[in-house]
Formats: structure tokens, sequence, C-alpha cells
């Protein structure tokens, strides 16, 4: 292993771990040197066999001995900060004394993501990073293919939505929609491909998504909101269709990680 104590998380070295934001991680560099931090010991080795290119560790040295394998593995060096230094790191419950700085990966295009997928999950503007980790586990969980974003969709790869989708975001193949085909062309380019096109949405005529009528389309592709106002009028239009999750007791709907859970798992999962 190439260990390098260090006595501080003031180090410089740290900076990608400890004071770089998502954006400067992205943007500080050069869009080839981009890179991304992955949090805890499951994660790591998720994105790791997903094929991510990994840079470094930072470590905690009452966890160095336990993570060896997985240092020697990777082949980069481990920092390696004292417990009580490690501790006052924010989010040092969730990352467990474990965090690696990987090489982002290239991103994918949508024809790319789209091959040989039939059950596929497409996001609009979701702003909450917590939001797009959850519904890429589910994804993952719950037999959607690949994942597709709008423009102004929060990142996959940011931090927390890494950490939240407990490394799934390595496993489901996603890609950003261009500006100029958002809505109208991605939708077009979806039916093109053999897609029935649904948005998640409380709009009249929607049928609910264990509608009989739903289970004869071979090739599915959900679209979901944003957490504020959910889809816009334009996505809703250009769709055309929009499916509900029957709901009691007088609430109207779920977060939209906790409905596309439901949705994935009545419309993708119960087909396989």
């Amino acid at each position: 292993m190439q260990v390098v104590r260090v006595d501080s998380a003031e180090d410089q070295r740290l900076d990608a771990y400890v004071r770089l934001t998502d954006r400067q991680l992205r943007s500080k560099l050069e869009p080839e040197n981009a890179v991304l931090i992955a949090e805890s010991r499951l994660v790591v080795e998720v994105a790791l066999d997903a094929g991510l290119e990994p840079l470094s560790f930072l470590v905690d040295d009452a966890r160095l001995e336990s993570c060896a394998d997985l240092i020697e593995r990777a082949g980069c060096v481990a920092y390696v900060l004292p417990h009580d230094q490690m501790e006052q790191l924010t989010g040092f419950n969730v990352n467990r004394g474990l965090l690696c700085a990987m090489r982002r990966p290239k991103p994918r295009t949508v024809e790319q993501v789209l091959l040989g997928a039939r059950h596929v999950a497409v996001l609009e503007d979701l702003v909450d990073v917590t939001n797009v980790g959850a519904v890429f586990r589910s994804a993952a969980a719950l037999g959607a293919d690949a994942v597709l974003l709008s423009p102004r969709c929060a990142d996959p790869l940011g931090r927390r939505a890494v950490r939240v989708s407990m490394g799934t975001v390595f496993q489901v193949p996603w890609a950003r929609v261009d500006a100029g085909a958002w809505p109208m062309g991605i939708v077009a380019d979806l039916r093109d491909r053999g897609f029935e096109c649904l948005s998640m949405a409380l709009e009249e005529g929607a049928v609910p998504i264990d509608d009989p009528l739903l289970a004869s389309a071979e090739k599915i592709a959900l679209f979901f909101g944003c957490e504020g106002y959910g889809l816009t009028r334009a996505t809703l239009d250009a769709v055309g269709r929009s499916v509900i999750i029957p709901m009691s007791n007088g609430v109207d709907s779920l977060n939209v990680a906790a409905s596309s859970a439901v949705a994935f798992w009545e419309l993708f999962s119960r087909r396989r």
C-alpha cells in the first residue's frame, strides 16, 4: 500500500475531500480531469466493480487495517488521518472513515443508454440530489434499464447523490438529454424506439398504474417531475398520457423518490 500519514485535514492534499464543492470538482479542473468522491467501503467497491478509476483514498487511522485489501486493489495512494481529525469531517457517520477520490466517468449518450433498454426512467428538473440518488437506487433494484435526465436535473455524481444511491449511479446507465431535444425531441425519439411514454402526474384522465391496459406495453418510458410543481406543461403535453398511484386517506401524492419505487415495482419489476 502507498500510505501517507497526514496530521491535519488542513493539508492541501486533502482539498478534494474537505474543501472543494461538487461544482468545483467538476469544473475547477479540465473536464477530462474532473473528480467525484465516493464514501464508504460498499460504495467504493461498487464504483471499482463498475470500472471507475481511483485516484486516492482518505482513511481514518482506525480503519486502515480493515481497508487494506481495498486500497491494495485500487493501487493508489491512501492519505491517513488521525481518528479525532477524521471525526470532525462532515458526514463522518455515513462515510465510515473511508473516502475515495475517483475520476469522473465520461458521459454516455442517449443512444448508448437506450440500446437494448425496455424500461426507462426520465427525470425532469429534480433539484434535490438526495432524491436523485434515491431514484437511482430504486431504479437499480426494481428493474429500470436506464435513466434519462433533463438538462437542468441535478447531478447524479454529486457526493450526496452517490452516497444515497449506494453506488447505483455507477450501475444504471444514464445520460443527460440535450437542451434542444427537451422535451419534444426526446419524447419523439423514445416513441420511435417503441416506448410507451407515461407521465407520473395528477392530470385529468390519468389512469392507475395497475390498470390492465398498461400491461400490454413492451417498452415503457416513465416521466417524473421536480419536487415542487411536478412535470412542466410542455412535457405533459408532449407525453400526452398520465398515470397515478391510487391513494388513501386524502393523500394526493408521494415524494418523487417514494413514488418512483412504487411505479418501478408495478410497471417494471413485476413484468420481469
